[in-house]
């Protein structure tokens, strides 16, 4: 991956972008685009957009590439007398896993302008009662110390409501292999922007209007992409997600299915992705010799996808997904081959429209 695209990469994923509270990630991404000459706008809440028009002639149609901003996180729900916090989970968190985490909250509390930093209690292995035996937590049993000495002092420092996510920053293991806390989505987003580069560079070639877009609240019900289905109105949507990787023990292959790091982008195939989109995807992978792994999606794919197709009587759609391991944890892992290779296949895609197609029937 060039230089230049790691370095954007990884300052989205490193900036606190959780479900509801997306705009420090929406500004990096918005900065990106704009620097390709995209022109650049928003919504009310939040979806970003960046178009790119023919140099010659009115395009009829309109291709949108979409991924979504936001990642899991927490919201202060309760603070204690001792001054112990209380959270709700944005989108799904296994609270086994993030038991000792650190984590930043960005405080609304008027004159609190640096991130509040807390830990989610971890109670020492020499005080567990051993005869009550092994009990996993639900995440209402768990609490953040911030360091407050009661609740006055930690009300001072965070309103209920306010947002967090976990302090890990990303990290390259190798050349190849990153791993970070939202490489869901981040990575989904950063297909839109690279899609747009790479269009961008033969763009006397465009004959279509190209839009990449990074939708919000994906993790709390597909909202965002909900709202871009009908203020973008695309003729083609191509979605990119996280999808699972299933090459560390212990997974089911019968049950989930044969996915590996660094052999390929998921393509989903079923109901909600149109034969057509697909069809192209699999013939633009296969001039540039890009390996695919196709994934069985009978029903809902659990991605923007899902609030796309639906809309204005149907949008033909496709989903090309980034296999990563240990997913909805703070060390999501993936091949940034197959994270390149998804931009590759769309941008070939689009620059092959001649911009008056028609998807027809499945039937």
């Amino acid at each position: 991956m060039r230089a230049e695209s790691l370095a954007f990469l990884r300052e989205l994923l490193d900036t606190p972008s959780p479900s509801g509270f997306e705009a420090a990630g929406q500004r990096v991404w918005s900065g990106y685009v704009r620097a390709l000459g995209a022109r650049c706008s928003s919504d009310a809440y939040g979806n970003h957009f960046a178009e790119l028009l023919p140099t010659s002639g009115a395009a009829q149609r309109t291709v949108a590439v979409c991924g979504h901003a936001d990642e899991i996180g927490l919201m202060v729900n309760h603070i204690d007398a001792q001054g112990f916090i209380y959270c709700r989970s944005i989108g799904g968190i296994d609270p086994a896993a993030i038991i000792g985490k650190r984590i930043q909250f960005q405080s609304s509390v008027a004159g609190v302008t640096s991130p509040v930093l807390g830990l989610v209690g971890a109670t020492a292995i020499h005080l567990q009662d051993k005869d009550a035996g092994a009990k996993v937590r639900k995440l209402h049993e768990l609490f953040i110390d911030i360091g407050a000495k009661d609740q006055a002092s930690a009300a001072a420092r965070l309103n209920i409501g306010d947002a967090g996510v976990f302090l890990d920053a990303s990290l390259m293991m190798s050349e190849e292999i990153i791993v970070a806390r939202a490489l869901d989505n981040r990575i989904g987003t950063f297909v839109a922007a690279e899609t747009l580069r790479l269009v961008a560079e033969r763009r006397a070639d465009l004959r279509v209007r190209m839009v990449a877009v990074s939708t919000v609240q994906e993790e709390v019900g597909l909202h965002g992409a909900s709202m871009i289905a009908e203020s973008v109105r695309p003729d083609i949507a191509l979605v990119t997600d996280v999808g699972h990787a299933t090459d560390s023990p212990g997974i089911s292959h019968a049950q989930h299915g044969q996915f590996k790091l660094g052999a390929g982008p998921k393509l989903a195939v079923g109901g909600a992705m149109h034969p057509d989109v697909v069809a192209r995807i699999v013939a633009s992978a296969a001039a540039q010799s890009i390996p695919l792994q196709r994934s069985a999606t009978p029903g809902r794919s659990g991605t923007d996808t899902d609030a796309i197709f639906t809309r204005m009587g149907g949008i033909p759609s496709a989903l090309l997904s980034l296999p990563i391991r240990y997913m909805h944890t703070t060390v999501e892992m993936a091949n940034l081959r197959d994270l390149r290779q998804i931009s590759e296949v769309f941008a070939a895609m689009i620059l092959a429209l001649q911009g008056d197609e028609r998807f027809g029937s499945r039937a």
